[in-house]
């Protein structure tokens, strides 16, 4: 029995809409961020947050992009909740992208917001157990 296609919604069709007008390397920052979002929605591969206690350093390469951050902080601390982070991460990414802040000072608030939030999650590992 074949399982009928889903038709896209409207937000789909203007969001591949959106995708067919950029160049190359702006579709690769889509594609990233989009993936980067889809991961802190969905935590680790069976939907529970990933269970590392010390963040793992990655050293940042020159000239970083915004997106490429995001993807070394993740990696970086893979025991986030990315719920939490979801917000503020992607306010900032906004900030970038649509208000045209600069991508060193951008990348500088991640790193403080991935730190901060790893402070709180080493406390409460710490207290609870």
């Amino acid at each position: 029995m074949l399982i009928p296609e889903k038709r896209p919604t409207s937000e789909e069709k203007a969001l591949l809409a959106h995708f067919r007008t950029l160049p190359m390397a702006e579709r690769d920052s889509l594609l990233a961020f989009a993936e980067f979002l889809t991961a802190r929605v969905n935590g680790g591969q069976d939907g529970k947050p990933l269970e590392i206690v010390e963040p793992v350093p990655l050293e940042a390469p020159e000239n970083e992009s915004v997106i490429a951050a995001i993807k070394r902080l993740s990696s970086t601390y893979p025991m986030l909740e990315r719920a939490i982070l979801l917000n503020e991460t992607s306010a900032l990414m906004t900030a970038h992208v649509m208000q045209g802040r600069g991508a060193g000072e951008v990348i500088a608030e991640l790193e403080a917001l991935f730190s901060a939030q790893y402070a709180i999650y080493k406390k409460t590992q710490q207290s609870s157990g």
